[in-house]
């Protein structure tokens, strides 16, 4: 990888504040978005800032084609079987609350999640729970914040009708053993939902060899637009699916007395979609896959590693998860005894435009069952350098030299 071309390809890291450039940090909760994605969505707004499919003229076709074809590429980028299993959301959030509202969960079904979940693949469940009676069970994880796959094995029982876990953890950078996971879990017939929100713009996805049921994420933690995600489901599942949300472009007619509703994934994708963010997200897809998820991993890899190293030669700094960066894909989540975190990002980016996420990071039950006031994560990504680490590590010290 040619770093220095592609951190051109990305405004904000070619800007500065009061002479010192900004260093992105934060890209568990957002990543960046190159040129190309930008301005695919400006070209929606200036060249054909119309309605697709509903209408007929020319530029109403162009928004069809262009919003169809990331369907097309997305599909492809996950190795979907086809297009139609590729639903577009505005986030892993909607993504699977528009799946917990459409399967037919009753009283006494179990839904068996980890113990890290974020709150987006917890609460629409605690929801149910209250609602329908549905039974949440929680594998309680390793030590070291690893998946403990005995213990799910052993919880996996005919109760259980869906497996509802994070791919990979925003909290630590932990992924789940998911090809394991499924197998076990199909073995009692019950399905599988994967939030892939921290995974799918970091490793290879392939769906159809992982023989996975749903998965959820978003576009922008994969370069794309803030407002667009996925849901896939295998589509002899979304068939049988029931709508949550319904009305405008979900039917195919209505009387005063009836409806007929579309077939997937036009069902589930009510009203007028997010076409700037969709035609941006085909732009963020090409792009990763030009850089390649190989490079990807290895300068994720390359960091994370002598962050690691750096951070723990810091008295009374502790890291949260295992300690081998290859097992925490681009993120470090750290805290120091008696400082609070809050304090060190807060320093750390008026000192050198550093930005670093602080607090509980959306995963509070995890924080809240072992009394920890939450941590400072750095999360990394393929255009992040040596030298920001370098800059990170030493004005880290600087701080806490007086605090």
């Amino acid at each position: 990888m040619n770093l220095n071309k592609i951190r051109k390809d990305f405004p904000l890291l070619n800007q500065e504040r009061s002479g010192k450039p900004y260093i992105y940090f934060d890209n568990a909760c957002n990543t960046l978005r190159p040129n190309s994605v930008i301005s695919a969505v400006s070209e929606y707004y200036q060249k054909f800032p119309t309605c697709g499919e509903r209408s007929v003229y020319k530029l109403a076709e162009t928004v069809t084609n262009k919003f169809e074809e990331t369907r097309r590429l997305m599909a492809k980028f996950i190795n979907a079987k086809r297009k139609e299993e590729i639903i577009f959301t505005r986030n892993t959030t909607e993504g699977i609350n528009l799946l917990a509202n459409s399967l037919t969960l009753k009283e006494g079904d179990v839904v068996l999640a980890t113990d890290k979940e974020h709150n987006s693949n917890l609460v629409p469940w605690q929801v149910l729970a209250k609602k329908k009676g549905i039974v949440r069970k929680i594998v309680p994880s390793n030590e070291d914040n690893t998946f403990n796959l005995e213990k799910f094995r052993a919880m996996m029982d005919e109760k259980v009708k869906l497996v509802a876990m994070v791919y990979t953890s925003n909290l630590d950078g932990v992924s789940t053993p998911v090809e394991e996971v499924i197998k076990i879990t199909h073995q009692f017939g019950a399905k599988v939902l994967l939030d892939a929100a921290q995974a799918v713009a970091h490793k290879k996805i392939d769906v159809r060899k992982l023989d996975v049921d749903f998965i959820a994420f978003s576009g922008h933690k994969m370069l794309g637009p803030s407002g667009t995600g996925v849901l896939y489901g295998k589509y002899e599942w979304l068939e049988k699916l029931e709508p949550f949300m319904v009305g405008g472009d979900t039917v195919e007619y209505t009387t005063y007395d009836d409806f007929k509703l579309l077939t997937p994934p036009a069902k589930f994708e009510a009203g007028l979609q997010n076409y700037a963010g969709i035609i941006g997200l085909g732009e963020a897809i090409k792009y990763l896959e030009k850089i390649g998820f190989k490079n990807i991993a290895q300068q994720e890899y390359e960091l994370n590693k002598y962050l690691t190293e750096e951070l723990l030669d810091i008295p009374n700094l502790s890291i949260i998860g295992p300690l081998d960066p290859k097992l925490r894909s681009g993120i470090i989540s750290f805290n120091i005894k008696g400082v609070d975190p809050h304090k060190i990002a807060i320093m750390l980016d008026a000192a050198a435009n550093i930005m670093i996420r602080s607090g509980q990071h959306c995963v509070h039950s995890w924080f809240k069952s072992r009394n920890i006031i939450g941590s400072a994560r750095i999360s990394l990504y393929f255009y992040n350098t040596r030298e920001e680490a370098k800059i990170f590590v030493s004005n880290l010290k600087n701080i806490l030299k007086v605090i």
